[in-house]
């Protein structure tokens, strides 16, 4: 078993960041993947259309909760066993998902999905504890590409599956491919024992007091929160816009969102872009991106074509915006130091995703209220309330 000084510094191969973020793609399209199902869920399940969003929220709270009581585990407990054993509660989740008769069974099922999703965040880190200092933001924009293109592909891949084989045939095959990972990475992962100086009760603590006195994570998880907030509002509402102004069908729809996976692309060039010190400008241009992606999805609202591919060119640009911001935000925090590095990214992951329900919420009334101009507006406003906070920051903050 290697300790935490014996993996610290080591190169990562090319080979074990595949893996590692081909497994935390596959992870995090958990949490995704019943966004687009809802509807038929809700028929099969007799969950009324009232209560049908409790089929996404209890999945964002059981990632949040995951976030914030597993994570940090990993701070304490050998890494590949916390990850193995977090992978088999999604196996028995998504099984139990697959064959829910009603939906209370389902609903419980979907809490278990997210819980034991936060795998992804225990392997991102963990990723950086094999990498050495010089190449630690390239592999965390590597792994976090697999992680962002999880999440992009999971609403279309979902949609396809179902088109052909229902709703329960995603959970199934997501539960095989998830049961065959785990395999996998117990059989390769090198083991990875930290060397605790607190209890679990004391690391629990320890978080009130990691966010209290690190400014950092307090400022790159509420700049990430604001922008995966707009993300958020973005993919709640495109759909429905799709729907009503140019009549696309659930493939079609599935079809647009493909194109965001372009976005992803930013993942890996942002890390790059950071390792050579550019952390600071990068952060202020992926707030004003997201912010013009708004701007153009306002602007031009006719239900021409030309308008359709500029609401294709805004998800791209929104999308690279969110996901490149994010590898900045991520090798930052991974920079204050090891020893609470799970805490770390814990913290942050759970603050942005708030963040996202957030945005979400705001997405689902806005429409409801407003249509699209006033969806389009707030999505303007988050990155700017991002960007006027980024103005604050002092140089001596900004992780370099």
């Amino acid at each position: 078993m290697q300790t935490e000084k014996g993996m610290e510094g080591k190169r990562i191969s090319s080979w074990m960041t595949f893996l590692l973020a081909s497994a935390c793609g596959l992870i995090v399209a958990n949490l995704y993947y019943a966004q687009t199902l809802v509807g038929p869920i809700s028929a099969d399940t007799g969950l009324s259309s009232a209560a049908a969003g409790l089929i996404v929220t209890l999945t964002q709270i059981g990632y949040v909760v995951g976030l914030l009581f597993i994570v940090p585990l990993s701070d304490i407990i050998e890494n590949r066993r916390l990850a193995v054993i977090s992978l088999i509660v999604v196996v028995a989740a998504l099984i139990g998902a697959a064959f829910a008769a009603n939906a209370p069974l389902f609903l419980i099922a979907s809490l278990f999905i997210g819980l034991g999703s936060v795998v992804a965040q225990i392997l991102v880190p963990y990723a950086t504890y094999l990498a050495s200092e010089e190449q630690r933001g390239r592999v965390v924009g590597n792994v976090m590409s697999g992680l962002l293109l999880g999440i992009m592909f999971a609403r279309p891949v979902a949609s396809f599956i179902a088109s052909f084989w229902g709703w329960q045939a995603v959970f199934a095959l997501s539960a095989v491919v998830i049961t065959l990972l785990t395999v996998l990475l117990w059989r390769i992962l090198p083991e990875r024992k930290p060397s605790p100086a607190i209890n679990y009760g004391e690391l629990l603590v320890s978080l009130v007091v990691l966010l209290r006195q690190t400014p950092i994570l307090r400022r790159r998880a509420l700049y990430q929160a604001c922008l995966f907030g707009a993300f958020s509002l973005f993919w709640t509402t495109v759909p429905l816009r799709l729907a009503d102004e140019f009549q696309m069908s659930q493939q079609g729809i599935a079809l647009f969102a493909l194109a965001g996976v372009g976005g992803a692309i930013a993942a890996p060039i942002a890390g790059r872009l950071a390792d050579k010190g550019l952390t600071r400008l990068l952060t202020g241009l992926a707030m004003l991106i997201a912010a013009l992606s708004f701007v153009l999805a306002y602007l031009f609202q006719t239900h021409s074509t030309t308008a359709l591919g500029l609401l294709v060119l805004a998800a791209i640009m929104l999308d690279m915006a969110v996901s490149g911001n994010l590898v900045l935000g991520q090798r930052a925090i991974y920079s204050l130091g090891s020893a609470a590095r799970g805490r770390l990214n814990g913290l942050f992951m759970s603050i942005f995703f708030i963040g996202g329900a957030v945005g979400s919420s705001l997405g689902g009334w806005s429409y409801a209220h407003g249509g699209w101009n006033l969806t389009t507006l707030i999505g303007i406003v988050l990155p700017l309330v991002a960007l006027l906070y980024y103005f604050t920051e002092k140089r001596s903050l900004a992780r370099t």
